[in-house]
């Protein structure tokens, strides 16, 4: 999960990742043609819309690029008449559809974001040319290849840092106020895991984190639970928050991964697609341990698919956040010059037979994202685990135990809003060797430099607010300093262990435990009694 001041950016990421990731299916089908009956009104509709476009290109006050007016307005505006998951994709968002789901481009390999209308690093990633050149989190974008950053946006800087593998680019940073810093590098391809998480968090405990569903996402995850090695796993933490989806395909084998074969994972259908099951084709190898899985209200699409497969079968205790409730599946279709349209085609059913899409009708697009009623369902669509458990359809997957994390106060709201434990990092070590010995934490000496800090850069708090949060101050510094001392990778590991989800849901193993013996029981005793059904029979 990510940290504080980086959760910041998760909803519009949530939002852009779920337009992009979402529930897909590749197809290198042709489109349908209009059926016969259609062809007219097809044609008519055709002949109205080009003469609007006529006389708009005629007229308009400025020149008007087609491809604007086509990519940008009309076929996505029509889009959105159907459902808020269907897309049309111009060239280079179609490129970066395929980039995200195959997990590599060719870059420098660092992580930015926006502060005081300024591009800063916010992680260099372990290994890639930026880590290795000296990059560090806090680092302040001047120009790229000599070329001034003023006026752009996060995004189109980060364009500007991809290119080819083998290709060089300059960039100049500022570090904590001194002389511009210079670094040439060469760029190379970089490989971003949908896996980025999977080790010991306590002695036969694991944690797994799964950020989306990509081309490799199954693979990724077995080899690093065969790494652990999973025979010593005695209970799982499957972190699918904020989880955005990805591909249908990937999301059945993670599910089947903990699943006995035959087993039902999902169902879809739709108009023209008659209702296909998909079941686990092998027993699958971590059938063994107990399981909870961490939701939120961002899990989303092949997210909530594992989660409904693995909650119908009583297989996991889910704990958490109502899920985001997409229950469509959407069709890739490439199209003419590069572009590529995704279309809900079908409509997907967990196990037990519920829908759990949430309603989309008579409300804005940004309100269906920004869902605050996590109490939403269809009382109407009632169906039962394999253990008797109810459970219920339009309004994704309500958790076995709800989980909501803690709300930040004041004191941590500004702290995060001025960059503060980013901004102090930065100066600490511009004055201080990088490196930390392994297992190193903030002393109280540190942590009163922190306020010194903070009251010197005019942040609002008081001395009684930052005693209070003495705690938080010191794992947020940690976690923070840990970027520049270790990795990023390294601190997101503190991150998962401070974490107070992660901490509940290893409380609720036990309860997972449970709720797999109690499965185990139930299919004996329905073995059973499918053995005395077919001897009376044959008795008979």
């Amino acid at each position: 999960m990510p940290s504080s001041r980086r959760s910041f950016f998760l909803v519009p990421a949530f939002i852009g990742l779920c337009s992009l990731a979402a529930g897909l299916i590749f197809s290198g089908d042709h489109v349908k043609a209009a059926s016969t009956n259609d062809e007219d009104q097809l044609r008519q509709s055709i002949k109205a819309f080009t003469k609007v476009l006529d006389v708009v290109d005629a007229n308009f006050a400025d020149p008007v690029k087609p491809e604007t007016a086509i990519y940008k307005g009309a076929i996505p505006g029509m889009l959105r008449t159907l459902d808020p998951h269907s897309n049309f994709f111009d060239p280079k968002d179609y490129k970066d559809l395929r980039t995200d789901q195959s997990g590599h481009y060719s870059g420098v390999g660092m992580m930015v974001g926006p502060q005081n209308d300024r591009t800063i690093v916010l992680a260099p990633f372990a290994g890639y040319p930026a880590y290795k050149a000296g990059l560090r989190a806090g680092d302040i974008i001047l120009e790229i290849d000599d070329k001034k950053t003023d006026g752009l946006t996060v995004a189109q800087i980060a364009e500007r840092l991809k290119g080819t593998k083998g290709t060089p680019v300059q960039i100049k940073v500022e570090r904590d106020g001194s002389q511009p810093i210079t670094f040439n590098i060469i760029r190379a391809e970089i490989e971003r895991s949908t896996v980025p998480d999977c080790f010991f968090i306590r002695p036969g405990i694991a944690y797994l984190d799964i950020t989306q569903f990509g081309e490799n996402t199954a693979k990724e995850m077995e080899e690093k639970l065969a790494k652990l090695p999973e025979s010593s796993v005695k209970g799982l933490i499957l972190d699918l928050r904020a989880n955005p989806g990805g591909l249908l395909t990937e999301g059945i084998d993670v599910a089947g991964h903990f699943l006995k074969r035959g087993e039902l994972v999902v169902s879809h259908s739709g108009r023209t697609q008659p209702r296909k099951n998909f079941t686990v084709r092998h027993d699958g190898k971590g059938v063994d341990y107990p399981v909870v899985v961490l939701v939120n209200r961002y899990s989303a699409s092949a997210a909530e698919i594992v989660t409904g497969a693995l909650q119908d079968h009583d297989r996991a205790w889910v704990l958490g956040e109502t899920t985001f409730g997409k229950g469509l599946v959407q069709t890739v279709f490439p199209m003419s010059d590069n572009t590529g349209l995704a279309l809900t085609t079908m409509q997907y059913y967990t196990p037990s037979g519920r829908w759990i899409q949430r309603p989309y009708a008579n409300q804005s697009f940004l309100d269906y994202y920004y869902h605050t009623n996590l109490d939403q369902k269809n009382t109407a669509d009632v169906k039962m685990t394999d253990s008797g458990r109810t459970v219920y359809g339009g309004g994704g997957i309500t958790p076995d135990e709800k989980y909501a994390p803690p709300k930040y106060n004041k004191f941590q709201i500004e702290v995060i809003r001025k960059y503060a434990t980013l901004n102090f990092s930065s100066k600490w070590f511009a004055a201080h060797n990088t490196k930390l010995p392994s297992g190193w934490s903030p002393d109280e000496s540190l942590i009163n430099e922190f306020h010194d800090f903070l009251a010197k850069n005019k942040v609002d708090f008081t001395d009684a607010e930052f005693t209070e949060n003495h705690q938080w101050i010191k794992d947020q510094l940690k976690r923070e300093m840990y970027i520049t001392a270790f990795s990023y990778e390294e601190s997101q590991r503190v991150a998962i262990e401070q974490d107070p989800a992660v901490q509940k849901g290893i409380e609720a193993l036990p309860k997972a435990k449970a709720l797999l013996d109690s499965a185990k029981k139930q299919m004996v005793m329905r073995m059973n009694g499918q053995e005395q059904a077919a001897a009376a029979s044959i008795a008979k």
